[in-house]
C-alpha cells in the first residue's frame, strides 16, 4: 500500500474525501434535483451549482476538522463515513427522508425493533462505503501544513460557497420550496443538523407538563374504556372501510362503528402525543392517562411499543414485565397485552376504569414477524427487510396479516368487556399514523405532514360500546377526538372538555 506510506497534503486529502462524499453518498440527492427541475440549461445550472457548493462546503468542513483536531478529527470523519453509508442504505432501501422527525424515530427505536431493518445489503453498504474509506483515512499519513495555508484553504472554499450561492439568487425560491427534501438527503448534514434540531425540539417538549384544570367524576355508574393505540395501521387496508380483502372478519360481526379519520402526525412520538392530548400545539399539557389517574380513575397502561409522552401512573407495564407476571403467555406478540385483563378490570375497586394498550402490530419492515402463525391468512408473504426489492403482493400480504391480527386483538378486547356485564364498556382502536407500502416508491412512514401521502395520514378510528351509545354522524375525526370522547364516556367533567371533539351524542 504505497499510497499509505507516502505523505499526502491535507488539501489533497480533503479534496479526495469531498469528491468521494459527493460521488458515493449523493445519488438520491441528485435524482431528486433532476426530477424536481424542468431540465434544460437552468436545470443543469442548478444541478452543477449544487454540486460545486457541496464539494466546497465539505472541503471546508473536512479541512477545518482535520487541521484543528488532527487524529481526533480523523476519527470523527471516519465515523461519519460509516454513518453516511448506513444512512444511504436506509434512504435507498426504504425511501426515507432524514428529517428531525426521522432522527427522533432513530433515537427512540428499541434495538429489538431496529434489528429488523438490517440485512446483508446493509453490511455491504457499511463495509464498502463506510469502513474501507474510514480505514484509508485513519491509516493515511497527512502533511498538515502551516496555519497560513489553513487560512487560505478555508477562505477559498468558503468564498466559493458564497459566490455560487449568490450567482444562483434567481434559484433561491426553488431551493426554498424543496429545502426539506434536499436537506434530508445531504450527507453528512442531514443527520447531523437534524439531530441537533431533534434534541432542541425535545428539550422544549420535555419541559414539565402543564397541569390541566381539576376534573371531577360526575356519576357513579361503573364504566370501563379500553383504548387500543395501533401502530402503523392504515385505513386503506381495513375491510371495514371497503378494502377488497377480508381483513376484519371478527369486528364486522361486533357491530363496531368505523369513523373516517386523519392522523395528526406521521410518526409515533407525535402521533401518540396528539392522541392523548386535549388540543393541538407544541406545549406539553397533562396527557389523558395522567389526568384521569389524578382525577380518581383506575388507569392501566400496557405497552409493547415506545414513543409515548411521560406516563405518570402506578400501573405502567411493558411487555417484558407482563411476561414476568404471566410466564405462560407468548411474549412475542401483542396478545400478551390482553393477558389477565379481565381479572384486572374485575378486581378494580373504582367505578371508572381506563385501560390503554399501546401495540406495535403493523410496524415494518418485518410485518411477517408481527403475528402468530395461525394469522397468516394471506400468502405468500414477504420475508425480506429490503421492502423496495420485495414482491409488492407478498409485501401487501404480510401487512394485511398484521391487520387480521389487529382485528383479533380488538375483537378480544370487546369479548373481555362483554364478559363483564356489570360494567358499561367501550373499546376504541385508533392508529398513531398510517403506512406507505410502495405507493409513489415510499415505504413505512415519517414523511413530513406537508408532503405526506394519504396512506401515512388516513387511519382507522373504530368504536364499540356495550350499550350501543350513539356515535355522532361526523364526516371526519382525528387524534384529538380521543381525549374528549374518553372522558365523556367515563362521565368525567372537566373545564377543558370540548363537545365538538366528542364522538358520542
Amino acid at each position: 500500500m504505497k499510497i499509505l506510506n507516502r505523505q499526502m497534503k491535507l488539501s489533497t486529502a480533503c479534496a479526495v474525501m469531498s469528491i468521494f462524499t459527493l460521488a458515493a453518498y449523493h445519488k438520491p440527492f441528485f435524482s431528486l434535483v433532476v426530477n424536481s427541475t424542468e431540465g434544460g440549461l437552468n436545470g443543469f445550472l442548478i444541478t452543477a451549482g449544487l454540486a460545486v457548493i457541496m464539494l466546497a462546503l465539505n472541503y471546508f468542513f473536512y479541512y477545518l476538522v482535520m487541521r484543528t483536531c488532527r487524529m481526533v478529527g480523523k476519527c470523527l470523519l471516519a465515523l461519519m463515513f460509516v454513518i453516511d453509508a448506513g444512512t444511504l442504505y436506509f434512504i435507498n432501501t426504504y425511501e426515507v427522508l432524514i428529517t428531525d422527525k426521522m432522527m427522533g424515530n432513530v433515537f427512540n427505536t428499541q434495538f429489538s425493533e431496529a434489528a429488523g431493518f438490517f440485512s446483508g445489503a446493509f453490511v455491504m453498504y457499511v463495509v464498502f462505503l463506510g469502513i474501507l474509506p474510514a480505514a484509508w483515512l485513519i491509516l493515511q499519513k497527512i502533511e498538515y501544513g502551516s496555519w497560513k495555508r489553513f487560512g487560505a484553504n478555508i477562505g477559498i472554499s468558503l468564498g466559493i460557497v458564497i459566490a455560487i450561492a449568490f450567482a444562483h439568487m434567481q434559484n433561491w425560491p426553488w431551493i426554498d420550496r424543496n429545502s426539506t427534501k434536499l436537506g434530508s438527503l445531504l450527507m453528512p448534514w442531514s443527520y447531523t443538523v437534524n439531530t441537533v434540531r431533534f434534541y432542541n425540539g425535545e428539550k422544549k417538549r420535555n419541559q414539565k407538563e402543564i397541569p390541566l384544570p381539576d376534573a371531577t367524576i360526575g356519576n357513579q355508574s361503573k364504566d370501563v374504556c379500553i383504548l387500543i393505540i395501533g401502530e402503523s395501521a392504515r385505513q386503506k387496508n381495513f375491510s371495514l372501510y371497503g378494502y377488497e380483502k377480508e381483513t376484519n372478519p371478527l369486528m364486522a360481526k361486533d357491530s363496531v362503528t368505523a369513523l373516517v379519520a386523519d392522523a395528526a402526525a406521521t410518526y409515533t412520538t407525535a402521533g401518540v402525543k396528539a392522541l392523548l392530548s386535549h388540543q393541538p400545539g407544541g406545549k406539553l399539557y397533562e396527557i389523558l392517562p395522567n389526568y384521569l389517574d389524578r382525577t380518581g380513575v383506575d388507569v392501566t397502561w400496557r405497552t409493547s411499543n415506545w414513543g409515548e409522552p411521560p406516563v405518570h401512573i402506578e400501573k405502567y407495564y411493558k411487555a417484558g414485565k407482563l411476561k414476568e407476571m404471566y410466564p405462560e403467555a407468548d411474549g412475542r406478540y401483542d396478545g400478551i397485552l390482553l393477558t389477565g385483563l379481565k381479572e384486572v378490570i374485575e378486581s378494580s375497586g373504582k367505578d371508572k376504569v381506563l385501560i390503554i394498550l399501546h401495540t406495535g402490530t403493523s410496524h415494518g419492515p418485518t410485518y411477517n414477524k408481527k403475528y402468530p402463525e395461525e394469522f397468516e391468512v394471506f400468502t405468500p408473504v414477504c420475508n425480506t427487510v429490503e421492502m423496495s426489492k420485495a414482491d409488492p403482493e407478498e409485501l401487501m400480504n404480510a401487512y394485511d396479516n398484521t391487520i387480521i391480527y389487529t382485528d383479533y386483538l380488538v375483537h378480544s378486547a370487546i369479548e373481555i368487556l362483554r364478559s363483564i356485564p356489570e360494567r358499561r364498556g367501550c373499546v376504541l382502536f385508533v392508529s398513531d399514523h398510517g403506512e406507505s407500502l410502495g405507493e409513489n416508491n415510499l415505504y413505512m412512514h415519517g414523511v413530513p405532514m406537508s408532503m405526506a401521502p394519504k396512506e401515512q395520514i388516513e387511519i382507522p378510528f373504530i368504536v364499540w360500546t356495550s350499550d350501543r351509545t350513539p356515535v355522532k354522524n361526523l364526516d371526519k375525526v382525528g387524534h384529538y377526538h380521543v381525549f374528549h370522547s374518553v372522558i365523556d364516556f367515563l362521565g368525567v367533567e372537566s373545564p377543558v372538555f370540548n363537545e365538538e371533539l366528542n364522538i358520542f351524542e
